[in-house]
């Protein structure tokens, strides 16, 4: 069962995490590449403000942006930005998605995202907490996949897995973790099931498109090609 206001709580811790690693760094480290192909982590940072700010256009019911092109026009805008105000933007926005949480709401109703997915807004904290921890990770600050919680990483994978199910170009596969948590996604393509199993970092990064997949054992088949997320 999802609980919108401890997933509030854990954006939030995830935030300060965030904050206090990024504050460590200095102006050149803010405009040196992160580990998403074409970004700095000034790129990183702009994009987890404006997506903060994107969330509480959609818990309040307006376009969570005006366009794909605003959206990224306003991150390439935003990037070159020196520390001190990236940090404050990060701040300030975050602040601002989790006033919007506090305010009374029918967290059961529908809201809608980018390219007309729709969701649970009750889902909604799940989806910034997962933006805050995977971008974190991509800033290549020492935050590794292996640091994030049992009960995150649990979830995303499952997320994920959900996301997955069904897709045209992805084979029937079941998801195993060496400590024997399971999931199956797929099931769209025609071919043999394939098992993989991995730790639950690996699997994460996989299926996140952070990892390639080489640290993960495959049966019955070839490791399935993912499409982008």
């Amino acid at each position: 069962m999802i609980d919108h206001a401890d997933d509030l709580a854990s954006v939030q811790a995830a935030t300060e995490r965030l904050l206090a690693a990024v504050g460590a760094l200095d102006n050149a480290a803010v405009t040196q590449s992160s580990r998403l192909p074409g970004w700095t982590r000034g790129h990183v940072l702009a994009h987890l403000a404006r997506n903060a700010d994107a969330l509480v256009n959609v818990l309040e019911g307006r376009p969570m942006y005006l366009s794909g092109e605003a959206r990224d026009a306003d991150i390439e805008r935003d990037a070159p930005r020196p520390l001190d105000v990236q940090l404050a933007d990060v701040r300030e926005s975050a602040e601002r998605l989790r006033a919007a949480g506090a305010v009374p709401a029918d967290w059961s109703r529908t809201v809608e995202l980018r390219n007309g997915v729709t969701d649970r807004a009750e889902r909604v904290p799940f989806r910034r907490w997962i933006e805050v921890e995977l971008h974190h990770v991509d800033l290549g600050i020492g935050y590794e996949l292996e640091d994030l919680s049992e009960e995150f990483t649990e979830r995303e994978i499952g997320f994920l897995a959900a996301r997955f199910a069904g897709h045209p170009d992805v084979p029937s596969t079941a998801l195993a973790t060496v400590d024997g948590r399971t999931w199956t996604t797929g099931g769209g393509a025609a071919g043999d099931p394939v098992t993989v199993e991995g730790t639950a970092a690996d699997l994460l990064g996989w299926l996140a498109g952070r990892r390639d997949g080489s640290g993960l054992a495959v049966k019955g088949g070839a490791l399935p090609s993912l499409p982008p997320l």
